[in-house]
């Protein structure tokens, strides 16, 4: 059996614990230094289970959930997390990493 990539595992795990109505895991790991590894990702998710959380819990949610990736290879974690009311306000517009300035470039 193979083994699922680190961004399906992190797909996985926030679809089963967030059930959100729209998510999308980028892997940006080639936007930065050294090799392209899966390091790096960009996350967009909107779910109603963040609508009475502020930013900082909501961060702290999807870092407890991803804790064994963090603690094992994932580098960045660039979030973007959404009510469904906060998401029709940005009208489904996705944000946009800019490329990494530091590293081993």
């Amino acid at each position: 059996m193979l083994a699922m990539s680190i961004q399906d595992t992190i797909q996985a795990k926030l679809s089963e614990a967030l059930q959100p109505s729209m998510l999308e895991v980028a892997n940006e790991s080639h936007k930065h230094g050294g090799p392209a590894t899966e390091s790096h990702f960009n996350i967009t998710a909107v779910s109603a289970s963040f609508t009475d959380l502020n930013l900082v819990r909501r961060h702290q949610a999807v870092y407890k959930l991803l804790q064994n990736e963090l603690a094992e290879g994932v580098h960045a974690l660039a979030m973007h997390l959404y009510t469904e009311q906060e998401w029709e306000q940005r009208q489904g517009s996705l944000p946009t990493s800019p490329d990494c300035a530091g590293g081993e470039k």
